[in-house]
């Protein structure tokens, strides 16, 4: 499954780096389907990491060649495929906080 596998988890991102920045950087190993740095949904900041979608799977490759163990924003990225997601089952809607 990993071999056909086009997504990348990025880690240890800059709380800077935008979903923008984020495909700019990738840009350069070739053709960004999709960029998302994860944010908090309370508070909107970054989570320190995201997901790279590429064209196709020799360019994901060239992307974590090209920058896994590299800094970006002042930061070492930790880039790998990325894993499918998991069966979450059936767990029940968060509960709404207010917003202060």
């Amino acid at each position: 499954m990993q071999e056909e596998n086009k997504r990348l988890f990025v880690g240890s991102l800059s709380f800077n780096t935008t979903d923008e920045s984020l495909a700019e950087a990738f840009g350069a190993a070739g053709n960004v389907v999709s960029a998302k740095v994860i944010t908090d949904r309370d508070s909107g900041r970054s989570k320190g990491f995201g997901f790279v979608e590429m064209s196709t799977v020799e360019e994901a490759k060239a992307a974590i060649d090209m920058f896994a163990g590299k800094e970006l924003d002042g930061r070492t990225l930790t880039v790998n495929f990325a894993k499918p997601m998991a069966d979450r089952g059936d767990r029940p809607a968060r509960p709404s906080r207010p917003r202060y």
